[in-house]
């Protein structure tokens, strides 16, 4: 039975999957009313569990130390209360044996044997070469869409993820290079990441403590 998450949670779980982000942020994560998610920000900052800040030129709203501690606090709440424990530990532990290898496709990406022994920029002159990883990225992304649709139809708020990163992969295809490992938007690399820290986040695993695949 899927278990709806409650706007607290999910819009604390938003701040903190995206980092620094903003009001229409927040509400298009999850699909909330921008209104209804602007006043509870102002309720949280309140609070004292969300602090607005600026830098380098942008502004937007980020987690405190309590903010952190009280998603967390609900989404072990949650968790215990819907009783898929077990269920998203599994798909964590599935996740975990393709992480490495998504992240050494967005390297590769990024970084390719110049043929004297180095690495050096990939200038994406090598359509082998790119051809690989892209097949690469084709293969998790199928990976991705599993896991997401697994956990979204018991914890809804898991749902999307596939789509977002296959999303992106189109538009690398279509030739916006960009859209693998380009930070600020959906990229490959994003999606990937944030998957990780919503897995790490419910099921309460610190960074640096995640077992060994």
């Amino acid at each position: 039975m899927a278990h709806p998450s409650t706007p607290e949670l999910l819009v604390l779980h938003a701040v903190r999957l995206r980092g620094m982000t903003t009001e229409t942020e927040v509400a298009a994560r999850f699909g909330l009313d921008p209104e209804a998610v602007g006043e509870l920000l102002l309720d949280l900052q309140a609070y004292g569990r969300v602090t607005r800040s600026s830098f380098a030129g942008t502004s937007g709203w980020s987690l405190t130390d309590r903010g952190r501690a009280e998603g967390e606090r609900l989404l072990a709440e949650e968790l215990a209360g819907a009783g898929h424990g077990p269920f998203v530990r599994e798909r964590y532990e599935t996740f975990l044996t393709y992480n490495a290898r998504c992240l050494t496709a967005c390297t590769d990406w990024q970084l390719r044997p110049d043929g004297g022994g180095r690495l050096a920029v990939n200038t994406h002159g090598d359509a082998e070469w790119d051809r690989r990883v892209l097949d690469e990225l084709t293969l998790l992304g199928g990976v991705i869409d599993t896991l997401s649709a697994e956990l979204g139809t018991l914890l809804p708020r898991f749902g999307g993820y596939g789509e977002r990163f296959t999303g992106a992969l189109a538009r690398v295809k279509r030739g916006e290079l960009s859209w693998v490992d380009r930070p600020r938007a959906d990229s490959c690399h994003t999606v990937w990441m944030e998957l990780h820290e919503d897995l790490l986040a419910t099921l309460g695993i610190r960074r640096g403590e995640e077992p060994v695949p």
